[in-house]
């Protein structure tokens, strides 16, 4: 019996004009699908023009100009829906969902759906759950006393995964999807008797307790900056943008 890591998986990624889930914009988005390892990815993009000034600062990261997009990019409204659309089929086709640092480009996802269709991403999930493999919660879990960072960049030098282009929102999907695959193979023994939708609950636990303890590293260090601990979608805030 095929094991859910070399089955069929698809992937999420975004681009954005910033770091704040709750005013900043996709820029670039993409949904990477593979049906098992070694096979051709099918791969969709979406391009953005979110309506509202790049910064200098996020161009230098992924490359995408004011003037690129304007040009060459879509209304937000129309991506957000068929993104969403998209999710929900993979979902109804039971095929897992790799996001890497999920409570990033799934609440983003959420707030501009909510910003340009006056709807949001539980929506599209009513009826058929979305079930999550996030690469940086599973991998700081399986291997909690690794010292260093766990970006998409070191889990993929870490686990021997190929990343070209990173922050190219396609190339990043497909890296974070391999990652899980090579995830999934060096825990064999504790990952191939979960279904990826234990591992979903599991992972909302997991993605608590290390924020819970990053929040308390934190306190320690006199900081007073907050943890958020949910996952893989923050809940929406009043004064959300």
């Amino acid at each position: 019996m095929t094991t859910w890591y070399e089955g069929p998986l698809a992937a999420f990624d975004t681009e954005t004009t910033g770091v704040d889930v709750e005013t900043d914009r996709i820029v670039s988005a993409a949904v990477v699908v593979q049906d098992a390892p070694g096979t051709r990815p099918r791969i969709t993009r979406w391009l953005v023009n979110p309506g509202v000034p790049v910064p200098e600062a996020a161009t230098a990261v992924h490359g995408l100009t004011d003037e690129h997009l304007q040009h060459n990019g879509r209304w937000p409204a129309p991506v957000m829906y068929e993104i969403a659309e998209q999710l929900a089929e993979h979902a109804a086709m039971s095929r897992p969902l790799v996001v890497m640092n999920a409570p990033f480009d799934l609440t983003l996802l959420d707030r501009e759906l909510r910003r340009h269709r006056a709807s949001s991403l539980d929506r599209w999930f009513e009826s058929v759950p979305l079930r999550v493999l996030d690469p940086r919660v599973l991998d700081k879990h399986l291997d909690r006393y690794r010292k260093g960072r766990r970006t998409l960049t070191d889990l993929c030098a870490h686990y021997g995964v190929t990343l070209e282009d990173a922050h190219d929102a396609a190339a990043d999907a497909l890296a974070a999807l391999e990652v899980v695959r090579a995830l999934g193979r060096r825990f064999a023994t504790r990952l191939e008797r979960l279904s990826p939708g234990e591992l979903h609950t599991l992972q909302a636990a997991w993605h608590a307790a290390q924020a819970r303890g990053l929040q308390a590293w934190f306190a320690r260090s006199g900081s007073e900056e907050t943890v958020n601990t949910d996952w893989p979608l923050r809940p929406e805030l009043p004064a959300a943008a």
